[in-house]
């Protein structure tokens, strides 16, 4: 008799340099070790992370990163990256990681400039927008030397400006929201026809420090929240998982295997799922993310065009 598995998607955000150059490699490794596949979703223009340390005058941020102990997390490197200076091309200076990551695993585009988008999204044009895609793009591209057929929203930021512009993109998915199910999203009442597969748990920065939640029982915390009859899309981050935590992700994965979590990449998990709903994507909040998420509506509903 067959034993009952759970099936996930394993996304992976790489947001920085020292993130690309340091944790990827890390998490290839630890990946191959557990003959794991999964999606990377990579940033490949200017670095400028670091200009996030100006939102510390905003509490709901300082309190993220004092819970998260972001400091020893994260490094000093990834912190300041582009605050004072303009930051440098990823792409350019990773380019070997980001070659050696696809010869193993899906790749998709994250972004451009992860700070900008992250940040400036609801103020950009849609023209913006779609220089900011293509550049993306084409840049990684170069570097793979293949297709770009996904790409994800940095910060789950996925407005309906961006679900119409990356329509003219030729890609099979994105992955721009948090949600529950894979769906095809509804923009100005036209269901668009890319779909969606939305990360559906949460970070380790969303809930480490909370209601009890440490370094030493969150692999446990977050394994009980995967179920078989829904879909488990988990997000780990190169710059966390891939460098501070990375014995902690490989306990993790352990763990997972003993429970009968099978891991694949995002795209496989699309061709397996037959079943899509279609749903707006709507603005919401998550416990321990500051500000705004794009977020599939809770209750789906089908709209004909």
């Amino acid at each position: 008799m067959r034993a009952e598995y759970i099936q996930a998607g394993l996304r992976i955000d790489v947001d920085t340099l020292r993130g690309t150059k340091v944790g990827v490699p890390n998490l290839i490794s630890i990946l191959a070790g557990h003959g794991i596949k999964a999606t990377f979703f990579f940033s490949v223009g200017p670095d400028n992370m670091g200009r996030h340390l100006w939102r510390l005058f905003r509490p709901s941020f300082l309190l993220k990163m004092v819970r998260s102990k972001a400091v020893s997390l994260y490094g000093l490197d990834i912190l300041l990256r582009g605050t004072f200076w303009p930051g440098s091309i990823i792409g350019k200076k990773a380019a070997p990681q980001i070659r050696l990551a696809s010869t193993r695993h899906e790749i998709g585009l994250h972004a451009w400039d992860h700070h900008r988008e992250q940040m400036s999204i609801e103020k950009m044009s849609e023209e913006e927008i779609y220089r900011f895609l293509d550049k993306g793009k084409r840049s990684l591209e170069d570097i793979i030397g293949q297709k770009v057929e996904c790409m994800a929203a940095p910060s789950w930021k996925g407005t309906d400006n961006i679900l119409k512009m990356k329509e003219t993109f030729d890609l099979r998915y994105n992955s721009d929201c948090r949600g529950h199910s894979i769906f095809n999203p509804v923009v100005e009442s036209r269901v668009l026809n890319q779909p969606q597969v939305p990360t559906t748990l949460p970070t380790y920065d969303e809930i480490v420090g909370k209601a009890g939640i440490t370094s030493e029982n969150y692999n446990e915390y977050i394994l009980s929240l995967f179920r078989p009859e829904k879909l488990n899309v988990l997000t780990i981050h190169a710059e966390v998982e891939g460098i501070g935590c990375k014995s902690m992700f490989f306990n993790f994965l352990e763990n997972a295997k003993r429970k009968g979590v099978r891991f694949q990449p995002l795209g496989k998990l699309l061709a397996e799922n037959h079943n899509r709903d279609t749903a707006e994507v709507l603005k919401a909040s998550v416990p321990g993310r500051e500000g705004w998420v794009a977020h599939q509506q809770v209750e789906a509903k089908d709209i004909y065009c």
